[in-house]
C-alpha cells in the first residue's frame, strides 16, 4: 500500500486519497460530468491502482496524476481528464479567478486531450513554484491581444483592434491557424523572449568573431529560437594561421564547441536548443564533415547538411572531379571524385540520417533580395534559407479545418491565409529581438513564414491516397491559392504600413510591385503546433496510423491514433477491438485482414508511400513557396544507399531547394515508436 509521496522538489509526504478526491471533484464539478460519489469511486480505482504499481510504498506524484488521467478516461470522463491535467496545478489560479471566467476559461471541447497534455507541460506560464498561472484559453487570448494591439501603431481605432483580437483569438481557439511556439511561449507575456522561431547568424574565419557568433547564439538560444549556421568560411584543418603561427582546427572543430554550448543552454526555460551546420561541397573538410555524426552521440544537437552547387551535381552526373577550395584564400587545394563525396553523403543518411542537403544555386536563383547579399545557410530545420542575422516567425493552417468531406472551403482559406499574413508582419513589429543586428536585419526584409499543417488528415478526410496524382494536383492548387492570397494581403499592406525597407533593388522593384513582407510562404515541420491543433504535421503522411510519441516535453509519452481511419472502419462495420489490437503492433492497416484495398490505399503510413511520391509532394508544394519546405523523406528499414542516391537526385531534379533522408531504425533512438505498447485512445 502507497504510504508516501514524492513531490516535485523532492520532498517526502504522508501519502492522503482525499487529495485526490478534491482534485477529481473539481474538475468533474468543472464540467459537470460527474458527482462527489464518482470522485470517491474514481479515486479508489487510483489507489488501487497503485497498490499494485508500487511495492516500495513511495508513489511520485506525477505518476499519481498521470494514473488519475487515466482512470478518468478509461470510465468515460474525457472532459474531466482534460480539466484535471489543468486543476492538478493550477488551484491556485481558478480560486483567484471570477466565477464567469471559469465558466469559460477553456474551450475543452475544442482540444484533445493530448493537446492539453502539451499546452500544461510546455505551453502554459508558470509561476517561480513551477505552478500553471494560466488557462489554455487564457494564453490565446493573450497572444491574440499583444499581436492585434500593434495595429495601433498604424492608426487603427481601439474598436478595431478589438476586433481584430477576436479574429486572432478565434483562429487559434478554433485550431484553425497557430503560429510558432515561441510566440505562444512569449507574446503578451513581457518577458523579453524571442516571437521567432528560426535565426541564421555568420561564422567568420577569425577566432574572435567565432566566439563573438557562439555568444550571440547563446543569447538567442537562451530567449528562444533556433540557429543556423554556415561553416563554410572557416579555413581547413591543418591550414596555416599567419597570427600565431600554428595550424587550424578546421570547421567541425568549431561545431563541437557550438554543440556543447548548446547543450548547457535551455531555450527560454522551454526546450534544449537546435542548430543546423551547412559547409560548402567544395570545402577540404567536407569528408570529415559528412561523417561527423557516424557517432549517434556525436553533434547531437546539429542537424547537418551539405551545401551543394548546380556545378557539382553536373560533375556527379559526368563522373568527374571537383576542386577543393581553401576559403582563405579561394585557392584550388586539393581535387576529389563528385562520386566520392556522394557517396559519403548517401552512406551516412542511410545509416542515420545526416546529411541532408541542400542546393546553393536553386536557393539564390530564387533569392528575392539578392541585391543584399548570397543566402549561405539555413535555419535548423532546413526550411528558411536566411541572409546572416536573418530570423522569421512562423504560422501554420490546419487544412483539414478549411474544408470538409468534399473540397476545400476556398473562401474561408483565403480569410485565414489573409488573417495569417496579416498576424505575421505584427509579430515582426512586436518582437523583441535578442542582439541589435537581428533586428535591423530582419526588418530589413520583413520576411514571415505562412504554411501548412493537417495535409494528410486533409487527404483522408476526402479518401484521396497520398501517393497519387489526385493528391499532387491538390497540392498544386491550395499552395498556389495560399501563396496568391499571401502576396494579395501583403501587397494591401504595403499601401497602409510602407514596403519593406530592402524593396529598392528587389525583384519587386523589378517588377514594380509594392509589397510589405520580401517572402511569405514556408512549409515547416509544426511538431508540437500541429498536436495543439489536433492534426497532422506539416505535408507529412502518418508516420502510423496508431503510435506512441515519445522524448518530448521532459520524456512524457503521448498516444496518438488518427480519427478518420476509426470513421472509415465504422462506416464499413469493421471497428471492432481485435480490428484495431492488429493496427497496433505495425501502425498499419495494409496486413490487416477484411480492410478493404480502397481504404489500404488511403491509409498509408509513410514508409508505405514510394520515396519518388515523398519528393514529388515536396517538389509540388515547393513550386509555390517563397522560403523552403522542410519534409522527411521517410524509407523503410530494408532501404538501400542506392535509394537514398536516388532520393536525393530525384530532389535536385524536380527542383527542391534541399532534402532531409531518414530510413526506419537507422537511429537507436527516435521520436515516435510503433509496436504492441501503444495504447489506442482517440482524443
Amino acid at each position: 500500500m502507497v504510504e508516501e509521496v514524492k513531490k516535485r522538489n523532492g520532498e517526502i509526504v504522508e501519502f492522503n486519497q482525499e487529495k485526490i478526491t478534491s482534485a477529481i471533484h473539481n474538475a468533474l464539478r468543472e464540467t459537470g460530468e460527474g458527482s462527489e460519489k464518482d470522485a470517491k469511486r474514481l479515486s479508489d480505482i487510483v489507489v488501487e491502482k497503485l497498490d499494485k504499481d508500487f511495492k516500495t510504498m513511495i508513489s511520485g506524484i506525477e505518476k499519481i496524476q498521470d494514473i488519475a488521467i487515466d482512470t478518468l478516461m478509461e470510465e468515460d470522463f474525457k472532459e474531466t481528464a482534460k480539466a484535471y491535467i489543468l486543476y492538478r496545478d493550477q488551484r491556485r489560479v481558478l480560486r483567484e479567478t471570477k466565477s464567469k471566467e471559469i465558466e469559460a476559461h477553456i474551450k475543452l471541447k475544442n482540444l484533445s486531450l493530448n493537446a492539453v497534455k502539451v499546452l500544461a507541460r510546455r505551453y502554459l506560464q508558470r509561476d517561480d513554484e513551477d505552478r500553471i498561472t494560466e488557462t489554455p484559453d487564457q494564453l490565446f487570448r493573450r497572444v491574440a491581444k499583444a499581436v492585434a494591439e500593434v495595429d495601433l501603431q498604424h492608426g487603427k481605432t481601439k474598436k478595431e483592434v478589438r476586433e481584430l483580437e477576436e479574429i486572432f483569438y478565434n483562429l487559434m481557439t478554433d485550431q484553425i491557424f497557430m503560429p510558432n511556439s515561441p510566440t505562444l511561449f512569449n507574446a503578451g507575456t513581457g518577458n523579453n523572449l524571442t516571437l521567432s522561431a528560426c535565426f541564421v547568424l555568420p561564422v567568420k574565419d577569425d577566432l574572435g568573431e567565432i566566439f563573438e557568433t557562439l555568444k550571440h547564439m547563446a543569447i538567442v538560444q537562451k530567449a528562444g529560437g533556433g540557429t543556423g549556421f554556415a561553416f563554410s568560411h572557416l579555413r581547413p584543418k591543418g591550414d596555416i594561421v599567419h597570427s600565431t603561427g600554428g595550424r587550424a582546427s578546421g570547421p567541425v572543430s568549431f561545431m563541437k564547441v557550438y554543440n556543447a554550448a548548446t547543450e548547457a543552454i535551455k531555450q527560454g526555460g522551454k526546450r534544449r536548443g537546435a542548430n543546423m551546420g551547412v559547409l560548402r561541397v567544395d570545402h577540404p573538410d567536407i569528408l570529415d564533415f559528412i561523417n561527423t555524426k557516424e557517432d549517434e552521440n556525436a553533434l547531437t544537437n546539429f542537424n547537418i547538411s551539405v551545401a551543394a552547387t548546380d556545378s557539382f551535381m553536373e560533375a556527379l552526373e559526368k563522373n568527374e572531379k571537383i576542386p577543393l577550395i581553401n576559403p582563405r584564400n579561394d585557392e584550388k587545394v586539393d581535387e576529389i571524385d563528385a562520386r566520392t563525396i556522394f557517396d559519403h553523403i548517401t552512406s551516412m543518411a542511410w545509416k542515420n540520417g545526416d546529411p541532408g542537403m541542400i542546393w546553393l544555386d536553386t536557393i539564390n536563383t530564387d533569392n528575392p533580395v539578392s541585391h543584399l547579399g548570397e543566402i549561405e545557410g539555413t535555419n535548423p530545420c532546413g526550411e528558411l534559407p536566411l541572409l546572416s542575422y536573418e530570423s522569421c516567425n512562423l504560422g501554420h493552417i490546419n487544412l483539414e479545418k478549411v474544408a470538409d468531406d468534399d473540397e476545400v472551403i476556398w473562401d474561408k482559406l483565403e480569410t485565414t491565409v489573409k488573417h495569417g499574413v496579416h498576424f505575421l508582419d505584427n509579430v515582426i513589429t512586436l518582437n523583441p529581438y535578442p542582439i541589435p543586428e537581428i533586428e535591423e536585419v530582419t526588418k530589413r526584409t520583413r520576411k514571415i513564414g505562412l504554411g501548412v499543417m493537417g495535409f494528410a488528415n486533409l487527404l483522408f478526410q476526402q479518401r484521396i491516397p497520398y501517393d497519387s496524382e489526385q493528391a499532387l494536383n491538390l497540392a498544386d492548387k491550395i499552395m498556389c491559392f495560399i501563396s496568391e492570397k499571401a502576396r494579395e494581403k501583403s501587397m494591401e499592406l504595403a499601401e497602409e504600413r510602407g514596403a519593406f525597407p530592402a524593396w529598392e533593388g528587389s525583384i519587386y522593384e523589378e517588377e514594380g510591385n509594392r509589397i510589405r513582407n520580401a517572402t511569405r510562404t514556408v512549409v515547416a515541420p509544426t511538431g508540437t503546433t500541429s498536436m495543439i491543433a489536433d492534426t497532422t504535421p506539416s505535408i507529412e503522411p502518418v508516420f502510423a496510423l496508431v503510435y506512441r510519441k515519445t522524448e518530448i516535453m521532459g520524456g512524457e509519452s503521448l498516444v496518438r491514433a488518427n480519427p478518420y481511419l476509426e470513421e472509415a472502419l465504422k462506416k464499413e462495420g469493421l471497428y471492432s477491438d481485435r480490428i484495431l489490437e492488429r493496427i497496433k503492433e505495425k501502425g498499419s492497416v495494409q496486413d490487416v485482414e477484411k480492410i478493404s484495398e480502397s481504404l489500404k490505399k488511403v491509409f498509408k503510413t509513410a514508409t508505405e508511400i514510394e520515396l519518388e511520391w515523398h519528393i514529388k509532394m515536396q517538389a509540388t508544394f515547393q513550386k509555390h513557396i517563397h522560403n523552403s519546405v522542410s519534409k522527411t523523406i521517410n524509407l523503410p528499414g530494408n532501404a538501400s544507399t542506392a535509394d537514398v542516391a536516388e532520393a536525393y537526385k530525384l530532389a535536385y531534379d524536380l527542383g527542391c531547394k534541399g532534402i532531409t533522408i531518414y530510413r526506419l531504425g537507422s537511429r537507436k533512438k527516435q521520436v515516435i515508436e510503433i509496436g504492441e505498447d501503444i495504447e489506442c485512445k482517440v482524443c
